[in-house]
């Protein structure tokens, strides 16, 4: 068993608090001693069916505690999924119906074992135990929390301050978080910075019970590839975990040095010590910080789609950017067509982006070059004749034949 002294220093690797450090000691040097392993839970509400890289710093920190040879509870809320988290939202949010729960469900499935272990990890549904309450249980489940605590809240406080409804339903989530640490018998729960006060609900109700409190340790909201805002869909400034190989590893050399760091704490496997001596050889000059950044690169792509395709990729980036060529491999899409087809919308068929919309915006920002040439009108329409060679951004290409 590996002992409590080196547990800490990996568990405290990236994370920001932990509640509290010195019950953990204890409760890591008893595993120590009875040979048993912690109970670790994180919890994943399936609201969204893939993930990106700023969701797994928190897989990160339980693929460690799984290395230090702890049970991992990987929770997918598909109970409390169908409420919907209200943190840090200002305006209660769309429930999800139970099809679309377990559509995400599953794909989260599938991610996740990216980086745990699946032999070594216990997925649970948190629907097992909460879909059992009566109306009995829920009553008595409210009366542990009363509305002023529940207003502490900074999300729920603004929104009653400034008139904004809140759904007698949200204040159920925070307790019913809670509660899956009862069910679970957690030793320690994990959860971004701005879970805590969910987490610490998890301690409340533990304390209820009778059980030995969770410890509750946070870990860091990762920024996006802008460097500024967190990483989100929404912004655009994220890494998905299901995205391609070469646009994995061309969006990990976009980012900035600093950055760089910043994502080797918190999503690299390598040693805090190696990172140290990368971060001494750069400064120092032996190293160009590109090659730094590169060795992260395909770390992370080899992480998702193995060691082969990152090698590949690695491959097409010198190719197209280095040396200003063109990929080995660009998809091919024949259409059979006989009027002109509105750029946008071409590239939606084309897969090259999400929606028209995505399409009008990457072409106002000069993004997208048709046969070579920058296109900055989004009226553009394309002729049905011979071939088009597309590209959006730096990294995606399409060869349109009209027959």
């Amino acid at each position: 068993m590996i002992s409590v002294e080196e547990q800490i220093a990996l568990i405290e690797r990236g994370a920001v608090e932990c509640i509290s450090r010195e019950e953990l000691i204890k409760k890591l040097q008893k595993s120590v001693d009875t040979g048993i392993p912690l109970k670790v839970k994180a919890g994943f509400d399936p609201t969204a069916p893939d993930l990106h890289l700023g969701h797994t710093v928190l897989l990160q920190k339980l693929k460690h505690f799984q290395d230090l040879g702890h049970q991992i509870y990987f929770l997918i809320g598909d109970f409390t999924g169908m409420i919907g988290d209200p943190t840090g939202k200002s305006e209660t949010r769309k429930a999800l119906t139970r099809e679309d729960v377990e559509r995400n469900a599953e794909t989260y499935k599938e991610q996740v074992f990216k980086i745990l272990d699946p032999q070594k990890t216990k997925v649970v549904f948190n629907s097992d135990w909460l879909g059992k309450l009566d109306s009995f249980d829920m009553i008595k489940l409210a009366s542990q929390l009363t509305v002023a605590r529940m207003l502490e809240r900074e999300d729920f406080k603004q929104r009653f301050e400034t008139g904004k409804p809140i759904s007698i339903h949200e204040f159920f989530y925070p307790l019913l978080q809670g509660y899956d640490s009862v069910a679970i018998e957690a030793d320690v729960e994990l959860g971004g910075t701005d879970q805590l006060f969910n987490l610490l609900m998890g301690r409340d109700l533990q304390r209820s019970k009778g059980q030995e409190p969770q410890i509750v340790l946070t870990t860091p909201l990762l920024e996006g590839l802008d460097g500024v805002n967190k990483m989100s869909k929404s912004l655009g400034n994220y890494i998905g975990v299901t995205e391609s190989a070469t646009d994995i590893y061309g969006k990990i050399l976009s980012v900035s040095d600093d950055l760089m760091f910043r994502y080797y704490d918190l999503l690299s496997d390598l040693t805090t010590e190696e990172i140290a001596a990368l971060k001494e050889s750069m400064a120092k000059g032996n190293i160009h910080p590109k090659e730094v950044k590169k060795q992260l690169a395909r770390e992370l792509t080899a992480r998702f789609h193995g060691h082969e395709a990152a090698a590949a990729a690695e491959d097409n980036f010198e190719k197209v950017f280095q040396k200003k060529g063109l990929p080995d491999e660009i998809p091919e899409v024949t259409m059979s067509i006989s009027e002109s087809v509105w750029l946008p919308q071409l590239l939606v068929d084309t897969d090259l982006v999400k929606s028209t919309s995505e399409g009008r915006r990457m072409i106002k920002q000069n993004a997208v070059a048709v046969n070579g040439e920058k296109v900055g009108d989004e009226s553009t329409a394309i002729d049905p004749v011979g071939e088009v060679l597309i590209k959006v951004g730096k990294r995606r290409f399409c060869k349109v034949i009209f027959s």
